[in-house]
């Protein structure tokens, strides 16, 4: 399996070589050449893999779909990883992403059961595996430089923490995210990990990570390395959860399930598009954005738009308050027929010039919905509200924001299709503010983050610059050498 650039650069590289890179080096995003199919004997063997969720069965899922995608890493090795990361003892579950039913043929997908509460941890933690086994191969070390808007940089900082030949440099933008968020990631107190918290919004830290990342002198001097969704390895793995959500909603491989995505980034999304790309019987992808719309507004129009800072809205669910969504890209790429040149000219120069490209005048937009099956929709504050409390007046079950924004959006599609699964994205916990708002109550707590939010904290406040954050880098990396 070789991968290319969605920008049509030349190099046609493998998995090892992509996991460590982050962007390709003209600037785009990795893709494999093609998506390898699953047939109708491929589906049934991997439903016998996950053997309805037993103990060990989403381990040797994993196992067999990262399999078709890296050629580099010997199987057994693989497949050790794989065993490594998913077990019960991580993630709470044998089944690791348990379904609960809302209604017949209505469902939330649990993602939120490992480390750190939020779903960016079914990827992350093979992430971390995957960098401290091949920086060990190559006796190398590694700086990951991410930016997060409130769940990636948790979930990335304890799947790296204590990692040998790994430091981290998370930029978050500094007041932004919630209290738990934050005292998630500051009261980290390992060498190898350093929050950076950035005077502005979520957009300005991506941008930061990407311009770094462009830099290519200084990456290839420092090592740079990135945890975002721009990178491959993560999207891979969440491809995995969509085939264990498909299995434990389904019993017969020619059925049908549509998943809803509470999506600002637009990677979780992203990993159903490779899965159904694959052939996972999936009918529609649903995009569920907040008040930030970006997304919404280019299924709807195919206007791509994106928002300036001071127009990025600040919102209850705050991991969502993105208005470039970088793996955005991706999903371009493929409905322009991998048109590499032409993706490069909307994401590299259109973008940077205007601030905006259009297709709803191109044939291909058409494709968004019919061929690729994708809607979309939107969510407020007060939706939010009117629906976390009304999953759990009905049902017992008590959602976060984000998840609230998945359902709501989910159930204005709710007509249209048999079964639906929703992404659930993080524990309540982690938006105590808002579940109080809505409920009069606060959420439960696990117990080993009781009076987190009193910890000691150590974070360094920055200006938005790409300068004054390769400072920094350069000088940590110096001063441990």
């Amino acid at each position: 399996m070789r991968y290319i650039s969605t920008r049509g650069h030349a190099d046609r590289k493998r998995f090892c070589e992509i996991l460590l890179e982050g962007l390709a080096p003209d600037g785009g995003l990795y893709l494999p050449e093609q998506y390898p199919l699953v047939d109708a004997a491929g589906l049934q063997r991997l439903r016998a893999a996950f053997n309805g969720g037993a103990p060990g069965g989403y381990a040797a899922l994993a196992f067999e779909i990262l399999s078709l995608y890296i050629d580099d890493i010997p199987p057994d090795e693989l497949r050790a990883l794989c065993e490594k990361t998913y077990t019960e003892a991580v993630f709470g579950t044998p089944q690791i992403v348990p379904l609960k039913r809302l209604d017949d043929g209505f469902y939330l997908e649990a993602l939120s059961n490992g480390p750190t509460l939020a779903f960016k941890d079914m990827a992350m933690q093979l992430l971390g595996n995957l960098f401290e086994y091949e920086l060990a191969r190559r006796g190398e070390e590694l700086n990951i430089l991410g930016a997060t808007s409130g769940d990636t940089g948790s979930a990335a900082e304890y799947a790296m923490r204590g990692k040998h030949g790994v430091r981290v440099f998370m930029l978050s933008p500094h007041g932004r995210m919630s209290p738990f968020q934050q005292a998630q990631m500051f009261s980290l107190m390992d060498e190898n990990i350093h929050n950076i918290a950035i005077e502005g919004v979520f957009d300005d830290c991506q941008d930061i990570v990407k311009n770094v990342s462009n830099d290519l002198d200084f990456k290839r001097r420092h090592r740079i390395g990135t945890v975002n969704s721009i990178n491959w390895a993560r999207l891979l793995a969440q491809v995995v959860y969509y085939f264990a959500g498909y299995f434990q909603a389904t019993t017969k491989d020619a059925e049908q399930v549509s998943f809803a995505v509470p999506s600002g980034n637009f990677g979780n999304v992203c990993a159903g598009h490779v899965a159904r790309q694959m052939g996972l019987p999936i009918d529609r992808l649903v995009v569920a954005t907040n008040e930030n719309d970006v997304l919404d507004e280019f299924f709807r129009t195919g206007v791509y738009r994106v928002r300036a800072s001071a127009d990025t809205h600040e919102t209850s669910s705050p991991s969502m308050d993105i208005s470039k969504a970088s793996n955005f890209e991706r999903f371009v790429f493929d409905l322009l027929g991998r048109d590499g040149a032409r993706v490069k000219a909307l994401f590299g120069d259109a973008l940077a010039r205007e601030g905006r490209f259009a297709l709803g005048g191109d044939p291909a937009f058409a494709d968004a919905a019919g061929r690729f099956g994708f809607r979309s929709g939107k969510s407020t504050h007060a939706d939010r509200l009117t629906t976390i409390r009304d999953v759990f007046q009905r049902h017992g079950v008590m959602i976060d924001t984000h998840t609230a924004d998945g359902v709501k959006v989910a159930r204005d599609h709710r007509g249209e299709v048999t079964s639906m699964i929703v992404l659930e994205t993080a524990l309540p916990i982690k938006f105590a503010e808002t579940i109080v708002e809505a409920l009069g109550r606060q959420p439960d707590r696990p117990s080993q983050f009781e009076g987190i939010e009193a910890l000691p904290r150590r974070v360094t406040v920055m200006a938005a610059s790409t300068a004054a954050v390769q400072d920094f880098i350069a000088g940590h990396c110096a001063s441990a050498a």
